[in-house]
Parts: C-alpha cells; structure tokens; sequence
C-alpha cells in the first residue's frame, strides 16, 4: 500500500534524523540527565518498525489478508508514536511520568508482529 510506503519512510527518515541528533546536538545533554540509553532505545525501536511498516506495504502484494496487514501497519505506526515518542519526549524534558505511556507502544508493536503472523498462517500459498 502506498500509504505504508509513505509513512514508512517518512518514519525512516526521521529515525535517521533523530538518531544523529541524539547522539550529535544532545549527546552531552543526555548523557548529564541519564537519558542516553533511553534515547537510544527509542531511535532503536523506531528504525525496526519504521522498516516493519515498509514490509507491510510490500507484503499487501503478497498475502491475501490485507485486513490484518493494514492493521499491523497502523499498529506499528502507533507504537512509533507513543513507545519511541514518549521515550524522545521523556529523554529530552526529564518528564518521567511519560514513561507511563511507553509500555502502551510496546502493546501496539506486539499487536503488529501478532496481526503480521495471523495474516501469514490464512495465507493460503
């Protein structure tokens, strides 16, 4: 779907982005709050699911469960916004209570990776 390949590199496009200026403009900041590795970890989540919307748009061509693949692209793209957002967002201002919404992502990306193995199994090639 073209829609999947937009926002898949869209997506990609500001992993790449992100991740250079974490580790270039914020390092030093990052580093003196303790919030290095959470940005990292953010950016890191990012970039594979970024990439995961991308194969949802390519394997719409390929399976026959466009339903399912749909809603593990949204899925996906969910969880980019509020697991990798919340921890950029909670890297950035300290805010920790932010931190509540991150394990709200991570569901969303099990859901994607689950809807991606049902559509699989009712693929009948």
């Amino acid at each position: 779907m073209k829609l999947f390949l937009l926002l898949g590199s869209i997506s990609s496009f500001l992993f790449v982005a992100l991740g250079a200026f974490g580790a270039h403009a914020l390092k030093d900041k990052l580093e003196a709050s303790g919030y290095l590795k959470t940005f990292e970890t953010a950016v890191q989540y990012h970039m594979i699911h970024a990439l995961a919307i991308i194969a949802v748009a390519i394997l719409t061509k390929h399976l026959s469960s466009t339903g399912l693949l749909t809603g593990a692209g949204w899925a996906f793209f969910i969880g980019i916004i509020l697991f990798s957002g919340s921890l950029y967002v909670m890297s950035v201002t300290g805010i920790r209570v932010l931190g509540a919404i991150t394990p709200i992502g991570g569901v969303a990306f099990l859901v994607g990776w689950t809807l991606i193995f049902i559509a699989a199994l009712n693929h009948s090639g």
